[in-house]
């Protein structure tokens, strides 16, 4: 699920967006490729954007927990643009193997899968 909030002019605007496994991919084939040939591993032979996919996921589970600014950080690297993290790093948050908790007003992502 994705919720936009904001105006559009004077008006308010909250709209939230249920996405299921299918939308995320079409979503992500608008990433950008340059960020996925490097830092995709080599062994995977699925499309650019479930790459750049795997190598956030990673990324995650390497860490174990990581804080939220941190993390977006880590992303963007990854990723080439802020933009693709920001897509990236709302994809981990709905993710079922990623638990989030806070920390002193922090979210902490943990990778929570066993």
């Amino acid at each position: 699920m994705l919720r936009i909030k904001g105006t559009i002019g004077d008006w308010p605007v909250d709209l939230t967006v249920e996405m299921d496994d299918a939308d995320w991919a079409r979503l992500a084939q608008n990433l950008p490729t340059a960020a996925v040939a490097r830092a995709a591993p080599a062994a995977v032979s699925s499309g650019p954007a479930d790459q750049l996919w795997l190598a956030a996921q990673d990324l995650l589970r390497r860490s174990g927990s990581i804080e939220g600014p941190q993390l977006m950080n880590e992303l963007e690297a990854l990723a080439g643009s802020a933009g693709a993290a920001k897509g990236l790093l709302v994809r981990l948050r709905h993710s079922p193997k990623v638990k989030i908790e806070v920390r002193e007003g922090v979210q902490v992502f943990n990778w929570a899968e066993e």
